[in-house]
């Protein structure tokens, strides 16, 4: 039996999943946490497989929390359930040690079959992403630049897409403010773009938020 802890902010999402696979032949819905912090002590407390987590669970700060989760807990696999977009979000997540990586649009069926493909060691990804990656390594640099946002790029541009100003990026990060300026100033060149009403535009206008 896999024993997964589902991470989400809403408790509708909670009764729907554990619903589901109520009467699974190979899947238990053992743990429900609404909040980062509370990750730990249910990894510690329950011996968890599969850890399901959105990538907007309140307390989630950055993706490089997953990756001290995956170190602390190395038995523990990761699978992010969340409706922010895929193409520019599971590349990074896969890169920081995330097993796999399903859209909330997607059917609980496809859920069941990644967690179960995930537990055995399998990286998931869709097919779409498999392909979008592959074409990604073929195109120029200028044509594939908005994909190369770091992972830290990412999430600084969500902050200032959702009005933060640096100084309280910093704060929330954990950074320097000169760094957040830094990224500030990275995100204008990798989008081309000279202000922040653009960079907000552009991002939406590539998905990116």
């Amino acid at each position: 039996m896999i024993n997964v802890c589902l991470a989400d902010n809403y408790p509708v999402v909670h009764f729907g999943i554990k619903s589901y696979f109520k009467d699974h032949p190979e899947i238990r819905v053992i743990s429900n946490v609404g909040s980062f912090l509370m990750i730990p002590d249910a990894l510690q407390n329950k011996e968890i497989n599969v850890l399901v987590i959105d990538l907007e669970l309140d307390g989630l700060k950055s993706i490089y929390e997953l990756k001290a989760i995956i170190k602390k807990f190395p038995s523990t696999k990761i699978l992010i359930f969340t409706s922010l977009n895929e193409q520019i979000y599971a590349p990074n997540a896969i890169k920081a040690g995330i097993s796999g990586f399903v859209h909330k649009s997607s059917k609980l069926e496809t859920l069941g079959t990644t967690i179960i493909r995930v537990h055995q060691g399998i990286v998931m990804l869709s097919e779409n992403i498999r392909k979008n990656l592959a074409l990604i390594a073929k195109q120029n640099k200028t044509e594939r630049i908005y994909r190369k946002l770091s992972n830290r790029e990412i999430e600084v541009l969500r902050f200032l897409c959702d009005g933060k100003k640096n100084n309280e990026i910093s704060k929330t990060l954990d950074l320097n403010e000169k760094t957040i300026s830094t990224y500030k100033k990275r995100l204008f060149q990798k989008l081309d773009v000279t202000n922040l009403v653009d960079l907000v535009n552009k991002a939406k206008t590539l998905d990116i938020i």
